[in-house]
């Protein structure tokens, strides 16, 4: 079943009198129980991507459709309630409000549905390693720490999709495996994981790998 797809996006941005052309038409379909990577370099497209099929970002061409809604051109309600039924979300950075501590930041992104399960929110953080740090803040966590504290808040809600930006490029070997058993498991469990990534143990354990370079995917090469 499919249940997030982009249909011919394209986004442009301008500098001046430059255009930069982000996306050039890119389609991809995301079925339930699979893990999709998006590889490519600096500035190839991936996070833009990301935030259009997050509906963080609005394209300028084509449409998003998620859990059979479309995303795209929606108010901002109707975009927020849809992410919060279907979407689990994290971004390179800013993930995690300052004020609050790990168990707050999670807690709160539980609330948000009305589903707190406070058993579940111990033992994540316990298998992502940051039990001993539950009640620091963000400021007070290493870029590690962070990561996984914001994959923590994206899992919360127990979404359908997990849509997620380099989501080991600060973490080590060890919690590396760690999140990359938890991706695994979402899919087993019947839920979709869209990553934009450089790590090539992650991509190769992925169901497909996009690669995508000037906006657009492509076969590789």
């Amino acid at each position: 079943m499919i249940v997030l797809e982009a249909r011919e996006l394209y986004r442009f941005y301008h500098s001046g009198d430059e255009e930069v052309k982000a996306l050039r038409g890119v389609s991809v379909k995301i079925e339930a129980g699979e893990m999709v990577a998006f590889i490519g370099p600096s500035g190839s497209g991936k996070s833009t991507l990301l935030m259009c099929l997050a509906g963080l970002d609005e394209p300028d061409g084509g449409e998003v459709i998620v859990s059979g809604e479309r995303m795209t051109r929606r108010e901002e309600r109707f975009k927020t309630s849809l992410r919060s039924h279907s979407l689990g979300i994290m971004l390179q950075s800013n993930n995690l409000f300052a004020h609050l501590n790990i168990t707050q930041n999670v807690h709160l992104a539980q609330t948000i549905l009305g589903d707190v399960d406070a058993a579940w929110l111990r033992t994540t953080i316990e298998q992502l390693g940051i039990a001993s740090r539950a009640h620091a803040l963000p400021a007070e966590l290493s870029g590690g720490e962070r990561a996984r504290a914001a994959l923590a808040v994206a899992l919360a809600r127990k979404p359908k999709i997990l849509i997620l930006d380099e989501p080991t490029g600060e973490v080590d070997a060890t919690a590396e495996i760690v999140i990359l058993d938890m991706l695994q498991q979402h899919c087993k469990q019947g839920g979709a994981v869209v990553v934009a990534t450089h790590n090539q143990a992650l991509a190769k354990n992925a169901s497909r790998i996009m690669p995508i370079k000037d906006g657009k995917f492509t076969d590789g090469k």
